[in-house]
């Protein structure tokens, strides 16, 4: 080796050096600027502590640019993502004890991901910044996501899903109706490509709902049904009406639920 290649050799073993260091301290700022791309801006991190291979922040919401970030879940999300990432293998564990039941693995590659399953807490007073009628209604109680073989692919530009999604709502109320609570939900989604059925049931409750749908490539139908037990018709009936419009089912008055 000439004088002229060992010199090359040891102006990439430089670069390649300097490449290595930039990467592996990475600021946990890059992760913020992931999520928001990746969210299209809806969600953003505050508070963003560490590295981008080892790093913590609280998931949150910002009316602006400008806006500081709300807290949309309790507690801080710390994340620790393996340096395989740079061979194209996925090797992430995303914790927060307030907010997850179990800490979250997600393995797999930039084709295939398969999430762990977890139970995230929900916030529910978060559901009114989703419009009409929620606003009004003002909803409280206790919400959970949960999830089971959960995995994501993707083949071109279409990704796909397969598992099973469970979002429990309990010990409802609302600020516009005296009986407190109005009942338990359960609403489960059977993932299967770009599509998914839903199922909608009731556990406990005056205040009964039930349903099904499905979602098609990102087209969301419903067809469901909410009414009152014996005996709360009338504390209910404002209530009911928000919902939707009355129909006749059998000999039963019913709020039709229908999203097309």
């Amino acid at each position: 080796m000439n004088k002229y290649s060992a010199k090359l050799l040891w102006i990439l073993v430089a670069i390649f050096s300097l490449l290595l260091t930039i990467l592996f301290f990475l600021p946990a700022s890059w992760m913020g600027v992931l999520i928001e791309r990746q969210t299209h801006g809806r969600l953003s991190l505050g508070d963003v502590q560490g590295s981008f291979w080892n790093g913590s922040a609280f998931v949150g919401v910002a009316a602006g640019v400008s806006d500081p970030v709300t807290p949309l879940f309790p507690g801080r999300f710390v994340w620790q993502i393996s340096p395989l990432i740079l061979l194209t293998q996925v090797d992430l564990e995303l914790q927060n004890s307030e907010s997850l039941s179990v800490p979250i693995k997600v393995r797999g590659n930039f084709s295939e991901l398969h999430i762990s399953p977890a139970t995230l807490l929900l916030p529910t007073e978060r559901l009114e910044g989703l419009g009409a009628p929620l606003n009004t209604i003002g909803p409280s109680g206790n919400l959970h996501l949960s999830w089971s073989n959960l995995q994501f692919s993707r083949e071109g530009a279409v990704v796909n899903a397969q598992g099973q999604l469970q979002l429990s709502l309990s010990e409802m109320a609302s600020r516009l109706s005296p009986v407190r609570p109005l009942g338990s939900y359960k609403m489960s989604f059977d993932l299967h490509g770009t599509n998914a059925d839903v199922n909608l049931i009731t556990e406990s409750g005056p205040m009964m709902l039930s349903g099904r749908g499905a979602l098609n490539d990102g087209h969301f139908q419903f067809s469901g049904k909410a009414w009152a037990q014996d005996g709360h018709e009338t504390k209910l009936a404002n209530l009911l009406n928000l919902l939707g419009q009355r129909r006749k089912d059998g000999d039963k008055d019913v709020i039709a639920l229908e999203f097309k």
